[in-house]
């Protein structure tokens, strides 16, 4: 049988496998190798067929018998073919990708081709690695862009970026910053984006979480944006015609990314305190096969104090503090349904890290079928005088808002059907 699989340093965020089940190019496994195991591992056999991530697109370029023209114009190859006389042949399927995403992006976001809208331009590229590199190969040679790598500490950095590129119509992120553990991160400073007055659009090719904090700045500006699933899917695309040595349908990649989204995106519940949230969500967890993190339960398990007591012992503020941190590490996480806290809208900062993993459902229950018991601010304030606090944020924040159906079996399965899961 032939095997197939991803080789890196550290690996344990990637959709790769789930991709390449559904591209029929499996088994597809995932190699931790350490770097100075990497030449034993690609010369020693064992694989038909390898995509290769950082830190080793470089190495795998200078280990393979035969070079693409973009593996020779690049220095960096991310899929390896063991040919059947046993050469190993090196391909860029990165550039494929992005030129997919790119085009993709600018047809449905700009209402053009890529090329039209970008020949001639300035594009901002931060980093310089390989994948800056792929990025830049494709808006310079074929989009006829006119690509400047942003580097921390080269003439063109992070600090100057404002006075040198002004006029730039587009930025990519090729860097790192931002993606998951590390999220809702950005590799530009706070309001560096407002720079930018002719700016088309943000491109950022990570693609977990699904808004990377880039992506988050330019959706609060109306900036158009796109995050790195199509390439990801695409790449892969291209790759599995090589391990496969035959062509595919390329609806299949359409469908494939549509698929990966919905299973990977979390359905964060929001909502008044006892409409529900945690009943509803257990069980609409069981019928989509997800894993179920209640907030406060989580809470509880980490800090040792249930939510109502810090709250009643250290303050509101205490607690708000504690459950933000708890959002951040559960929000960033992927194919979760998430019953949050009554209050979690009561801070802004909230909203993008619930935001940037997660279809957000507010569920709207009468307030006369809400219980206040064992929930201290419903006791203290009144339901009512919370409910026209929160109400409004509820509904600003919500991706749909959804009227409760009176039972949680109920309220799951019509959750289900409005996702379409």
């Amino acid at each position: 049988m032939a095997r197939y699989g991803l080789l890196g340093e550290h690996l344990g965020h990637s959709y790769s496998p789930q991709i390449h089940a559904l591209l029929g190019s499996a088994p597809y496994e995932l190699f931790e190798v350490a770097p100075d195991e990497v030449e034993a591992f690609i010369r020693g056999g064992g694989w038909d067929g390898i995509n290769v991530t950082v830190p080793y697109k470089k190495r795998a370029a200078e280990l393979a018998d035969i070079r693409s023209g973009r593996v020779e114009a690049l220095g960096a190859a991310n899929t390896l073919v063991r040919k059947d006389d046993g050469e190993i042949f090196a391909d860029n399927t990165d550039v494929l990708g992005f030129m997919a995403l790119l085009e993709d992006f600018s047809r449905e976001k700009l209402g053009r081709a890529a090329s039209a809208a970008f020949a001639g331009k300035k594009v901002l590229v931060l980093g310089t690695g390989g994948a800056a590199r792929a990025v830049s190969y494709v808006l310079e040679d074929i989009m006829d862009a006119h690509p400047l790598l942003v580097s921390r500490t080269g003439e063109v950095n992070y600090g100057t970026i404002c006075e040198r590129a002004a006029d730039a119509s587009l930025i990519v992120n090729a860097t790192p910053v931002g993606m998951y553990p590390d999220c809702p991160a950005s590799p530009l400073r706070p309001g560096t984006i407002d720079c930018f007055p002719g700016l088309l659009g943000v491109v950022d090719i990570i693609y977990n979480p699904r808004i990377t904090g880039l992506c988050l700045e330019a959706d609060a500006r109306g900036i158009p944006w796109a995050t790195g699933l199509p390439m990801l899917v695409w790449q892969a695309f291209h790759a599995s015609e090589l391990f496969l040595d035959r062509k595919l349908d390329k609806a299949l990649a359409a469908a494939i990314i549509a698929e990966i989204d919905k299973r990977n995106t979390n359905i964060a519940l929001i909502g008044m305190p006892g409409s529900g949230k945690t009943s509803a969500g257990r069980c609409l967890a069981r019928m989509t096969s997800r894993t179920f993190v209640d907030l406060d339960d989580a809470f509880t398990a980490c800090i040792g104090s249930t939510p109502e007591e810090v709250i009643k012992g250290r303050g509101e503020a205490a607690f708000r503090e504690l459950e933000t941190e708890l959002c951040r590490e559960y929000a960033g996480k992927s194919g979760l349904v998430i019953a949050t806290g009554g209050g979690i809208v009561t801070r802004e900062r909230n909203y993008p890290l619930l935001h940037q993993n997660s279809v957000i459902v507010f569920l709207d229950r009468p307030l006369e079928e809400l219980s206040s018991a064992g929930r201290p601010l419903s006791q203290t304030r009144g339901i009512g005088a919370l409910a026209q606090d929160r109400l409004p944020r509820y509904r600003s924040w919500a991706d749909i808002t959804f009227s409760c159906t009176g039972s949680a079996q109920g309220d799951a399965e019509a959750i289900r059907e409005l996702l379409g899961l």
